[in-house]
């Protein structure tokens, strides 16, 4: 019996909006964007390799409406028009698809769906099994024992099976399905309020839409109302969604699927094009085919990254080699694994626990690897099996290689290893690398995980989670997953980041190399002691803060209750809306409108209301103080260690891509310093008996550091002569004597001076001085006239990165700007901004880090009780014991302040503050 031929359908419109919002901003030489071209083909190449195929064609929609259109006008009218950067790329697309082997087809009047459709079932008809690439949930209708769908971007294949489980219904109800539920997104109209699960009810129930409508009747409540009054348009929604199965292509395909054999890249036509695009990797591959066709389809060969690699980036080769993964389950195994750790310079390692709070997590297993591809698994805990050692004796026979300074350990995000270790009473040393802050270093502006990784830089796809655990309410532990598949998964965990960051140190040159060893890695052993601290609160404050903020809740309730006239409910929208509109008759004019059609009352256009109208003042106020009381004064009890009974909060270092720290569980830099209610909070974070808590922070480090970048000659001078530097600026915009300025005046020019280098132009100068714009204008004016060297540096850094792509810190860290080359005019101005600003904030940033790492070096070779706590963005916060406050208090500015010696040429200084609390050391 012969193997049934495969025909491969892709659903190129899908994957090309996918791809654009999928990936960073991506452009040619020239400045056309090439994200969602780069991200499709690439995409393409991957199916190509891993998808068995004898025929294949990727369909797109054709330009203009379609039959839907005849029977409902309004079809897809809520579509937002195609994103200026996207409609240049969905022009080129099509032909650069054709080049690369694949048939093309656009068929007007019908839809990419319809033309799929109708060569899935023509070629199941003839006996041949077909695979759908799509994205798209309507594509499920055509499902049967022959025809599959494949979503490349989620990994996943839906079979007659698969269908039924994603969505409960089976594939012939799919379109019932879709009717009842209507597409908000392509405007077709449905049941009100009727979602997934209960069309699937409805339909496991009655079995089709036919039999729903039948007996309407019987539908009880609010929701039987809304199906009563959507039988009208229900047969609409129904023809709307049903894929067509008999479009004519002969005239595209006059042997039929004859036409769709698959063909071999025209490599001589790709040259060219490739070169325009600027992908390089690319160019050389086709180049090389072009002068020596070893491959006649390269295309097959899925060893290009799925996301964009730096120009200087060199891919390693994605065929898998040969794995050796094995898991420890004996002692003699354990033995041999000993002796072979004793020989081995450096591992990949990776823990597999419990929990994703480091402080409690368990081990349930420990994988370790040697080399690419060699990497073992010892299970400890998992469960229904006696195929594991015990784990006492692992970690005690493990504890000496753990500890060893010596054996040099490589992972992925280590410090939360770190913290598993600990609470097995292991100490991890000899940390030598790390996936994950490796590629923080390579490419900050984009994603870090390691399955992300994995693909951009080796070409291949992961074992997930997911796939082994499930998702939601079905979800398993890791430790009822058995030994065999976790094994396999834990091992290509270690192995993999062994590989990545080995790759990823070769792609960096010496400045981030030193970032890399000198500055990441270490800081990550400084927040991992901070981590683990913790942070003393004082449970009755919050409780007093909870019931205090819980009254003035009340109180401006009531107080919007009355500017209302009547009671409402101020987290509602849909009621904001009608009292704020509709009732009270407030201009609508400027006011956005949300996705629904209605007027949005969110944050931005409640701050511009504000200004001439008391309720939405009230309604900030409000939202204001529940987020504090939601997210501190409630919350932070509940995020009390039941261990320390302290809060530890969690360091992000790979967040932000300005190399500044993030922090969450809770979130200490999101705690207004600027608000009574705010300070309050802060009076909860507080030292127990016998010690105090010590604040430094820097005193105007980004207007130093722009000082430094600049080289402007008067900045440079007030803060080498210790001068007031808003009182000098005041003086230079005003014309009057530094004694002379009044209060007010150095209020102006403390705004500006930290307005204007952060790109704030006349309205926003305006709106913070509450002046006018000729005033803004003139003040601004002057002061680019007084700070030549400002001015230069912002023309001279938006010029660079409109070259390279990149900015850097005056350390050498590179900060991407995806936008820079960006159609869009507004993101480009945001981009230009951001090239201004992130030199300054990225070298605070690398700053601080490097106050942490000496700070940390000192406690520590002193023998110090004081401890680093917490860090806030240019601040650094010690529980410090009542004996050391003195020494703490002298030292902790001098070390601040030494780390910018040799960095900038002007000085760094810190303020230092001592309290009982938090907010009273400041």
């Amino acid at each position: 019996m012969t193997t049934p031929q495969t025909l491969l359908l892709v659903d190129g419109s899908s994957y090309l909006y996918r791809a654009f919002y999928a990936m960073t901003h991506l452009s040619a030489p020239d400045g056309t964007p090439t994200n969602a071209v780069y991200g499709v083909l690439n995409m393409l190449r991957r199916l190509r390799a891993e998808q068995p195929h004898d025929y294949c064609a990727c369909v797109f929609d054709a330009k203009g409406n379609n039959f839907r259109h005849t029977l409902f006008p309004d079809y897809k009218a809520t579509r937002p028009p195609m994103p200026d950067d996207l409609r240049p790329q969905a022009d080129m697309l099509p032909e650069l698809v054709q080049l690369m082997g694949w048939k093309v087809l656009k068929i007007s009047n019908v839809e990419a769906d319809d033309v799929i459709g109708t060569l899935a079932v023509q070629a199941a008809e003839q006996g041949m099994n077909v695979v759908i690439s799509t994205g798209d949930k309507d594509m499920a209708q055509l499902v049967n024992p022959q025809i599959t769908l494949v979503n490349t971007m989620k990994n996943e294949t839906l079979d007659e099976q698969g269908v039924f489980e994603k969505f409960g219904v089976k594939p012939n109800q799919i379109k019932d399905f879709l009717a009842l539920m209507g597409d908000k997104v392509d405007n077709v109209p449905g049941v009100e309020k009727c979602g997934e699960k209960t069309a699937a009810k409805w339909l496991a129930e009655f079995g089709s839409l036919d039999e729903i409508m039948r007996r309407a009747d019987e539908f009880k409540g609010k929701i039987g109302e809304n199906l009563r009054a959507a039988l009208p348009q229900l047969p609409l929604s129904y023809e709307l969604v049903t894929i067509k199965t008999d479009v004519d292509l002969s005239a595209e395909l006059p042997q039929g699927l004859a036409d769709l054999a698959r063909q071999n890249p025209d490599w001589a036509a790709l040259v060219p094009r490739f070169r325009e695009l600027g992908f390089k990797t690319w160019l050389k591959e086709a180049e090389s085919q072009v002068q020596n066709p070893i491959s006649p389809d390269l295309f097959a060969q899925s060893e290009t990254p799925v996301f964009r690699l730096p120009e200087n980036a060199t891919p390693i080769a994605a065929k898998p080699e040969n794995l050796h993964y094995q898991a420890i389950t004996t002692t003699e195994q354990l033995n041999d694994l000993i002796e072979k750790l004793r020989q081995t310079p450096t591992i990949g390692l990776d823990t597999e626990t419990t929990s994703l709070d480091p402080m409690l997590a368990k081990l349930v297993g420990i994988s370790i690897a040697f080399a690419a591809g060699e990497a073992v698994y010892i299970p400890l805990n998992h469960s229904f099996t006696e195929q594991q050692l015990d784990e006492q004796q692992v970690l005690v026979s493990l504890k000496p290689f753990l500890e060893s300074e010596t054996l040099g350990k490589i992972g992925q995000h280590l410090k939360y290893d770190q913290h598993v270790f600990k609470n097995h009473g292991i100490d991890l040393k000899g940390i030598v690398g790390d996936a994950m802050l490796a590629s923080y270093i390579v490419e900050s502006h984009l994603g870090h995980g390691l399955d992300e990784l994995a693909e951009r830089w080796l070409g291949l796809t992961t074992i997930k989670y997911e796939d082994l655990c499930g998702t939601g309410k079905k979800q398993i532990a890791f430790a009822d997953v058995g030994v065999a598949q976790a094994t396999e998964y834990a091992c290509q965990d270690a192995d993999f980041a062994l590989r990545l960051e080995r790759h990823l140190r070769q792609q960096m040159d010496a400045q981030q190399i030193e970032i890399y060893e000198k500055m990441e890695l270490p800081v990550a052993q400084v927040l991992f002691e901070m981590e683990r601290v913790g942070v003393h609160i004082n449970r009755d404050e919050l409780a007093k803060q909870s019931a205090d903020l819980g009254a003035e809740l009340l109180q401006l309730e009531q107080q919007a209750y009355d500017l209302a006239g009547q009671p409402f409910n101020l987290n509602s929208p849909k009621q904001l809306q009608e009292i704020l509109f509709d009732k009270m008759g407030i201009p609508t004019k400027g006011v956005k409108k949300t996705a629904t059609g209605g007027y949005s009352t969110d944050e931005s256009v409640l701050e511009k209301l504000a200004d001439d109208y008391p309720l939405p003042k009230i309604l900030l106020q409000n939202r204001s103080l529940a987020k504090l009381k939601s997210t501190y004064t409630d919350k932070l009890p509940e995020m009390l260690n039941p261990q320390t009974g302290r809060v530890h909060t969690h360091y992000a270092q790979a967040v932000a891509v300005t190399g500044r720290l993030a922090s969450s569980n809770p979130n200490l830099q999101n705690i207004p310093i600027r608000t009574a209610q705010g300070r309050l909070v802060r009076r909860a974070f507080d030292a127990p008996q016998g010690y105090v808590i010590v604040s430094a922070d820097y005193s105007q480090i980004e207007l130093r550091i722009m000082a430094h970048l600049s080289g402007d000659a008067t900045l440079q001078a007030a803060f080498q002569s210790g001068e007031d530097v808003h009182r000098r600026t005041a003086a230079e915009v005003f014309g009057v004597a530094p004694e002379h300025i009044t209060p007010e005046q150095r209020r102006y020019a403390k705004t500006i001076n930290f307005g204007l280098i952060y790109g704030m132009g006349e309205f926003g100068l305006a709106k913070a001085l509450g002046i006018d714009n000729v005033s803004a204008k003139m003040f601004i004016q002057r002061y680019f006239a007084r700070y030549t060297g400002v001015a230069e540096y912002m023309q001279r850094t938006k010029e660079q990165a409109q070259q390279q792509g990149f900015v850097e810190t005056v350390l050498g860290r590179r900060l991407y700007l995806p936008n820079i080359h960006a159609k869009n005019a507004v993101a480009r101005a945001g981009a230009e901004r951001a090239a201004i600003n992130a030199p300054m904030q990225g070298t605070a940033s690398d700053l601080i880090k490097r106050a942490m790492i000496a700070v940390q070096a000192f406690l520590v070779s002193g023998s110090l009780k004081s401890r680093l706590i917490m860090q806030v963005h240019d601040e650094l916060v010690l529980q410090v014991p009542v004996a050391e406050v003195d020494l703490i208090q002298t030292r902790l500015p001098e070390i601040m302040a030494s780390v910018g010696q040799g960095v900038l040429n002007v000085p760094l200084l810190a303020e230092v503050g001592v309290g009982e609390n938090w907010d009273a050391a400041h």
